[in-house]
């Protein structure tokens, strides 16, 4: 493992002018890593931006194999992380080995996934509209369409997931992928982890004739709003807590060239259980759903946080087998001290509620997150009460119960939005509850059937992504190859002639691309 310097990375260089901040913490023990990491100075996030900027015009001119090349090599970069890496974020973040191992092969495959994007050709958009000359009563012009990166990018380190979601994360790949440079502003949580992490991208990047610039990151408090009121930074991605990514929303929109901010922030993603599946196999799926709800120590931010059903006496006898299994559950350790205290005030929330019942486990002491769980009367998601509409990151779920169908179409829609929903129910319950996904359409991103949502595919297909609050923006994604579309704009070309016009808008043009040729869509070799 190379040494770690503590030092910001700024246009292929290392800078430490600010002041030693505080080092490393062990997640499990509180002891202080030897590790020091320098705060970024104000004039230091300046240069970050600016190298970003100065490598923008080469990065984004480069063809799509090559920054593919670029996004392949980080990859391979990322795998050759030994053993001494895996161990280090574990001590950062309390997460255990075989869950950062399969965490480390997520983040170098959607990096190769976002290349195979670029050998496709389609994130292009293309679009031709050939000319009409004897079009009447007006000719047609020549008009083609692609799309182009906005411009550099700044990436927020998110806490749950070191490796994915962070400095080479979703966000980092999809923004490369689209031709912007990048600004990470490194999460606190796992400093140390995300010095590795840019050290890797910074091998790639030189082993690929990347120009300086295309990636930067920044430690320290204080800097997130310096960056994105940065008149250099176009887009931001991030992912965190409801007032974190509503803070940067509001900077980014006051700005005097207002920029788009893609936050995920927030999501207590409701598992609707229909009554033939309690029917039929209750005690799996208390089982199943109690492990969802304290898988990572309930650190997902797709936990499944809230839990309904019809009130009967399978559901009453449903919900204290979850009682009971919940009360089982060991306490664990959470990935640091502020996420343990948020937990903490958000149980306080839920138990000084006089319409909220706590049903199982035991209160909390000590450094450790104890798993919970509640009961709500049903009014208070009718009624839109904002308490039960908080996402409380941790082991804990919240069981409402709804006298009928009606009501339970009632409860659905005082929900606010979510990145998923899930309906457990057999053959029957479809039918009977037909109107459940057009309505869940509405207020998700990714509806499922009989599973489970802590798992996020990393595909073309899938959405990581919902209405506020689950996301600042519910056309996008942060997972999958739809993730790139946050960066990019189209650009339309008129009149030009072939020789000119962008490789793939040409005629010739040797990329396999999906072509929109007068408004027939038209997939072949050009």
């Amino acid at each position: 493992m190379t040494q770690i310097l503590g030092h910001n990375f700024i246009g292929g260089q290392r800078a430490a002018a600010g002041t030693i901040i505080v080092k490393s913490v062990d997640a499990s023990t509180g002891e202080h890593l030897p590790y020091s990491f320098h705060q970024a100075t104000f004039e230091e996030v300046d240069r970050a931006a600016l190298a970003a900027a100065g490598a923008y015009p080469v990065y984004r001119s480069l063809s799509a194999a090559k920054r593919a090349e670029f996004l392949d090599a980080i990859a391979d970069e990322l795998d050759a992380l030994g053993d001494d890496f895996v161990a280090l974020v574990c001590r950062e973040t309390a997460l255990p080995a075989a869950r950062i191992q399969g965490e480390r092969g997520r983040t170098s495959g959607q990096m190769r996934l976002f290349a195979n994007l670029l050998r496709r050709g389609d994130f292009y958009g293309a679009r031709i509209d050939q000319a009409l000359p004897e079009r009447k009563p007006l000719p047609r012009p020549d008009l083609r369409q692609y799309r182009i990166g906005l411009g550099p990018v700044a990436v927020f380190g998110a806490s749950n997931f070191p490796l994915a979601f962070s400095t080479a994360g979703g966000d980092t790949a999809s923004a490369l992928a689209a031709g912007c440079p990048v600004v990470v502003k490194a999460h606190s949580g796992h400093m140390a982890t995300a010095e590795l992490v840019a050290e890797a991208i910074i091998r790639a990047a030189d082993k690929t004739g990347m120009p300086a610039g295309v990636f930067n990151m920044i430690y320290g408090g204080g800097v997130g709003g310096a960056l994105v009121k940065h008149p250099a930074i176009q887009a931001v991605g991030f992912t965190g807590s409801l007032k974190g990514g509503r803070a940067l929303c509001d900077m980014a929109a006051t700005r005097p060239q207002p920029i788009p901010v893609f936050a995920e922030m927030s999501s207590i993603n409701p598992v609707i259980v229909l009554p033939q599946a309690l029917e039929v196999r209750a005690e799996t799926i208390a089982r199943d759903l109690t492990a969802s709800v304290v898988q990572g120590c309930g650190q997902f931010c797709t936990n499944p946080g809230l839990v309904i059903g019809l009130r009967s006496p399978q559901f009453s006898a449903f919900v204290q087998q979850v009682a009971g299994l919940m009360g089982d559950q060991p306490a664990q350790t959470m990935l640091n001290a502020g996420t343990l205290s948020s937990y903490g005030q958000g149980l306080q929330k839920l138990l000084a509620h006089p319409d909220i019942e706590h049903l199982a486990g035991s209160a909390q002491q000590g450094n450790q997150a104890q798993p919970q769980l509640f009961k709500a009367d049903v009014s208070l998601l009718i009624n839109g009460d904002e308490v039960l509409q908080e996402e409380v990151f941790g082991p804990t779920t919240v069981v409402v119960e709804v006298a009928d169908q009606a009501q339970l179409s009632a409860a659905l829609n005082g929900l606010h939005g979510q990145l998923t929903a899930t309906i457990i129910g057999e053959s029957a319950d479809f039918v009977q509850f037909g109107e459940l996904t057009a309505l869940l359409e509405q207020k998700v991103g990714r509806i499922l059937l009989n599973g489970f949502p802590t798992g996020v595919e990393v595909c073309d297909s899938m959405v990581h992504g919902g209405p506020y609050p689950a996301t600042s923006d519910a056309r996008g994604t942060s997972v999958g190859t739809l993730a790139i579309d946050r960066f990019l704009r189209p650009v339309c070309f008129q009149n030009y002639p072939d020789s000119l016009l962008p490789d793939a808008l040409k005629n010739a043009n040797p990329l396999r691309i999906q072509r929109l040729v007068d408004g027939q869509p038209s997939r072949e070799v050009l």
